[in-house]
């Protein structure tokens, strides 16, 4: 993989997210539909205490997630 087409920011986490919790992104972005009315550190938090995620996975889901739903 070549620096142009190799992934970076927060969707570069999805491949180790997927084999950690045994479920795609999309699963989390469905999740985070539900709580979407939160902050950003309020969305963190609550993947980390309801679904056990670690910080960093939890962080690039949100972050993607909120990045995304500014641009549709």
């Amino acid at each position: 993989m070549t620096e142009e087409t190799k992934t970076k920011g927060p969707a570069s986490y999805f491949p180790s997210i997927e084999k950690k919790y045994g479920h795609p992104v999309t699963h989390w972005f469905d999740l985070l539909k539900t709580v979407s009315s939160k902050k950003h550190m309020e969305m963190v938090a609550w993947l980390k205490t309801e679904h056990g995620l670690g910080h960093g996975h939890a962080n690039a889901l949100v972050a993607y997630f909120l990045a995304n739903a500014k641009n549709q």
